[in-house]
């Protein structure tokens, strides 16, 4: 005799097959029926909406009431256990299992998802507008799964218990806010689908005023395109400002330019011609083509040093513009009444001349000598060597007695071995002319060697 066994509750643990577990075969087939996915209730306090007692076939009703399968009933030792049922494969439509089916997939629906209505075909949305903003979630239906449009409701010949339960997985893991894509292939298929609706979307372009249908342009009468190709035309005041305003940028770009020559593009050349000069007065004192006498207009003589202003240069007979002062060289006054001694004279003033700014301005920084510095003139025979006494920062271009025999206003009393350099000033105009004096202190033969001004 066995033990009593309390009656099952069919309302908490979900249907199944009553009788005792004992018997050979019972235990295993329970066990296999609740791996089907459909017989599996969900876990919980109260079994699943779609599995109901209501439906229960009437087998599964008469062996309830059966004896010895309720509480306080007993079976006979030799009473045999009633045989497992046989199940049908999933799909079977056979018509005895059907119209006694206990699965209620309607009820399933309703209880999930309420009253669904019949899938449709989805509409192709045109290109040329944007796309649809999605469904509004309200509290009721956020994070339960949803029924796929092409889902049919209920099981059928072609439905797989596993995908179902796949679908199912898949769409309560589907991102809020988006809606269920149509299936049109298989199991494969939906899920590659599934994994790309996180992906953002390219949305369509809109429409713009070139793509639209233009309407046809009305033909203007005679009058009408006239005053039309009058409007086009510019004004004579536009015309006017237009043509202002090129002269004006055109004038200033010729400005810029000329600039940028004086400036900079008259110095490069001018120490290009005076370096080749003051190589070829070396080379001809070396080879002893040139000897000490009158030189030609523009004829490179001799160099002059400014050890303090660290200046080098040719000096050339005459003050020429063109020929002398613009080439980077010094000029010596040799010309009329403003003829003046050369170093090697006995007495006299040795005058010069040379460029400020611009041209390779030789004499730009002499108004920085003072009294005491030194100025070297080197010839084919001799160095000489004056020291500077004064200078006269200012005075008038016609002011010839500045590079007189005894210059006015040197400070000199008498005659003697002097030297004058002029240049123009202020800085880049030629208003006024500055004077530097200086007397000679020193005269060396080449033969003896450098002084030591240019030694040092």
């Amino acid at each position: 005799m066995t033990a009593l066994r309390p009656e099952h509750d069919a309302g908490q643990d979900g249907p199944y097959e009553q009788g005792t577990y004992e018997a050979a075969g019972a235990f295993e087939a329970a066990v296999d029926r609740l791996a089907d996915p459909l017989n599996d209730p969900l876990p919980g306090r109260h079994a699943s909406p779609w599995f109901r007692t209501d439906n229960i076939p009437d087998e599964a009703a008469g062996a309830a009431e059966a004896p010895g399968a309720g509480q306080g009933q007993h079976r006979a030792p030799d009473a045999r256990p009633p045989e497992p049922r046989a199940r049908a494969p999933y799909g079977a439509q056979s018509p005895e299992a059907t119209p006694r089916e206990w699965y209620d997939p309607e009820g399933f629906e309703r209880d999930w998802y309420g009253q669904q209505t019949p899938a449709t075909a989805p509409v192709p949305e045109p290109r040329a507008h944007p796309a649809p903003l999605p469904r509004p979630l309200d509290d009721r239906t956020v994070g339960l799964p949803r029924l796929r449009p092409d889902t049919p409701p209920g099981p059928g010949p072609d439905r797989d218990p596993a995908g179902d339960a796949e679908d199912l997985v898949e769409s309560a893991q589907e991102p809020e806010g988006t809606d269920p894509e149509p299936r049109t292939g298989g199991r494969a298929e939906r899920r590659r689908a599934a994994k790309g609706r996180g992906r953002r979307r390219a949305e369509p372009r809109p429409e713009t005023a070139t793509t639209a249908a233009a309407p046809a342009d009305k033909p203007m009468s005679r009058v009408e395109a006239r005053r039309a190709a009058r409007a086009a035309k510019d004004s004579p005041a536009v015309v006017a400002s237009r043509v202002t305003g090129e002269l004006f940028i055109t004038l200033g770009v010729l400005m810029l330019l000329f600039v940028t020559y004086q400036l900079w593009w008259t110095n490069v050349r001018a120490d290009q011609y005076a370096g080749k000069e003051t190589h070829k007065i070396q080379d001809d004192w070396a080879k002893g083509d040139r000897n000490p006498g009158e030189f030609e207009a523009g004829q490179g003589f001799a160099i002059i040093h400014i050890p303090k202003l660290d200046v080098v240069a040719p000096i050339a007979e005459g003050t020429s513009k063109e020929k002398v002062l613009d080439r980077g060289m010094v000029g010596h006054y040799s010309e009329g009444t403003l003829r003046t001694a050369m170093p090697s004279a006995k007495q006299g003033n040795f005058a010069l001349a040379g460029h400020r700014n611009t041209h390779g301005e030789p004499f730009r920084y002499i108004n920085r000598l003072n009294p005491g510095d030194l100025i070297v003139v080197e010839t084919q025979d001799a160095y000489y060597t004056y020291k500077t006494t004064k200078t006269l920062p200012q005075t008038s271009p016609s002011n010839v007695s500045v590079i007189g025999p005894v210059p006015q206003g040197s400070g000199f009393t008498g005659p003697g071995r002097y030297i004058t350099l002029t240049t123009c000033t202020p800085e880049f105009t030629s208003t006024y002319r500055l004077i530097v004096w200086g007397k000679m202190v020193d005269e060396r033969p080449r033969s003896k060697g450098k002084p030591d001004a240019l030694v040092g």
